[in-house]
C-alpha cells in the first residue's frame, strides 16, 4: 500500500545532473546533435520544394566559396565574437549580463562622436585611437551602471541590463532624428557616413578589427585562467560568502568585472561603425549582443571555443542570406533553418550536463537492502528467556 501511494507520488520524468560522463561521450552526443540538426533540417527544406544537398552546398559556398564570401562572413564574426568574450567575465561570476546589445550601442555613440566633429582635427591614427578610447570608456561606464546597483542594493541584474539595451536605442535614435541627423538626407533621419580619416584600415581585405578580437580572445583566456582578478571572478561566482571570508571585496569585484565587459562591448561598437558600416545607425548592435550568450554558453566560456563557435554562427548568417537569393527562400524561412541547427546544437548541452529519468526505470527503483543475518547466539538467548 505504501509503495502504491509512493508510485502515485512520484513524477513521472526527473531531471538529474551528470558527473560521471567521459569526454568520448560528450563528443559523441555533440556530433549527434549536428548530425540531427542537419537531418531535420534536410526534412524542413525538402518541404519547402528544394533539395536539401543543394541548399547546404549554398549556404558553405555562400559564407566561403570565395574571397568576397569570406571577408564578409569574417567581418560577421568580429563582433560576434567580441561581444562573447565581453559577457564572459561577468558570466564566470554569475553576473548575467544581458546587456552587452546596450554596451555596444553605447561604444559605438561614443566613438561616433568623434568621427563626426573631430575627423579633420586630428590625423588618422590619433582620431582613431581617441574613438576607441571613446567606446571602451562610454561601454566600460554604460556596464559599471548596473554592477553598482547590484553591489550596493542588490538589483536584479538580468533585468537592469536588459531594460539599458533599450535605453541606449533611444539614445541613438534620439541623435539620429535629432542633433546628429544628416542636414544633406534624402528626407530620411539618418547620419552622415564617417570620413575616410575615421575608418579603421583593412588587413587582407577586412578592417583590422578581426586582429583586435583574436588579441582579445588570448588576452581574455589568460585574465580569466591565471590571472588574480580571475581567480577573484571566479570564488564569486562560486560563492559570494566564501569571497568575503577570504577578504575580497565583493562589490569592487562586481564592479570592476562588469566595467571590463561593458568597456569590450562598447569596443565591438567602434568596430562595427569605423570599419564595416561607417556610419551609426538603429541596427549597429544588431542582436550581436544577444547571440553573443548562445556563443558564450556552447563554449562553456572558452573563449578559443568561442572562435569556432562565432566562425560557425557567421558562416549560417551569410549562408542564410546566400540561399534567400538563390532559393528564393523567405528570409523567415532562412532564419528558421539556421534556428534548427542552433536548438539542437543548445539542446545537446542539456543531455551532457543532465539525464531524465523516467518513473519505473531501472535507475529510478530504489535500492534493496540486505536484511542483516540472524545472530544464533541471540536468538539462543531470546528462547531462553
Amino acid at each position: 500500500m505504501t509503495d502504491h501511494r509512493h508510485s502515485q507520488k512520484e513524477p513521472l520524468v526527473r531531471m538529474v545532473k551528470r558527473d560521471d560522463l567521459s569526454k568520448k561521450k560528450k563528443w559523441a552526443i555533440r556530433l549527434g546533435a549536428i548530425v540531427l540538426a542537419l537531418l531535420v533540417g534536410c526534412l524542413f527544406v525538402a518541404v519547402l520544394g528544394h533539395n536539401p544537398l543543394a541548399v547546404y552546398h549554398d549556404i558553405i559556398d555562400g559564407s566561403l566559396g570565395g574571397p568576397s564570401a569570406r571577408r564578409i562572413t569574417i567581418r560577421t564574426a568580429i563582433p560576434l565574437l567580441g561581444a562573447a568574450l565581453a559577457i564572459a567575465p561577468a558570466f564566470k561570476m554569475k553576473f548575467w549580463n544581458i546587456g552587452a546589445e546596450g554596451q555596444i550601442m553605447a561604444g559605438a555613440i561614443g566613438a561616433s562622436y568623434f568621427a563626426l566633429y573631430w575627423y579633420d582635427k586630428l590625423p588618422k591614427p590619433a582620431l582613431l585611437l581617441v574613438m576607441a578610447l571613446a567606446s571602451i570608456v562610454i561601454g566600460g561606464l554604460w556596464g559599471l551602471i548596473p554592477a553598482f546597483f547590484k553591489a550596493r542594493w542588490g538589483t536584479n541584474e538580468t533585468l537592469f541590463t536588459l531594460m539599458l539595451n533599450y535605453i541606449a536605442l533611444g539614445i541613438e535614435s534620439y541623435l539620429q532624428n535629432g542633433p546628429w541627423k544628416d542636414p544633406k538626407g534624402t528626407g530620411f533621419p539618418i547620419i552622415a557616413m564617417f570620413d575616410q580619416n575615421a575608418r579603421l584600415p583593412k588587413v587582407f581585405g577586412v578592417h583590422i578589427g578581426w586582429i583586435i578580437v583574436l588579441a582579445l580572445t588570448v588576452g581574455m583566456f589568460i585574465y580569466i585562467r591565471y590571472s588574480k582578478h580571475g581567480y577573484e571572478i571566479s570564488v564569486v561566482g562560486e560563492s559570494e560568502r566564501t569571497a568575503r571570508y577570504a577578504g575580497m571585496n565583493v562589490s569592487k569585484i562586481i564592479m570592476r568585472t562588469m566595467f571590463l565587459s561593458g568597456a569590450i562591448a562598447g569596443l565591438m561598437g567602434f568596430l562595427v561603425v569605423s570599419g564595416a558600416d561607417y556610419t551609426l545607425n538603429t541596427g549597429t548592435s544588431g542582436g550581436v549582443g544577444f547571440t553573443a550568450i548562445i556563443v558564450a554558453w556552447l563554449a562553456h566560456l572558452n573563449p578559443f571555443a568561442m572562435v569556432l563557435i562565432a566562425g560557425l554562427l557567421a558562416i549560417l548568417t551569410k549562408g542564410s542570406n546566400t540561399i534567400q537569393t538563390n532559393f528564393k527562400i523567405p528570409a523567415s524561412a532562412a532564419d528558421v533553418l539556421s534556428a534548427i541547427i542552433l536548438f539542437f546544437m543548445l539542446g545537446c548541452e542539456f543531455f551532457i550536463n543532465y539525464r531524465l529519468i523516467f518513473r519505473g526505470s531501472k535507475h529510478n527503483r530504489p535500492q534493496e537492502v540486505p536484511a542483516p543475518a540472524a545472530d544464533p547466539k541471540g536468538k539462543e538467548d531470546q528462547d531462553h528467556e
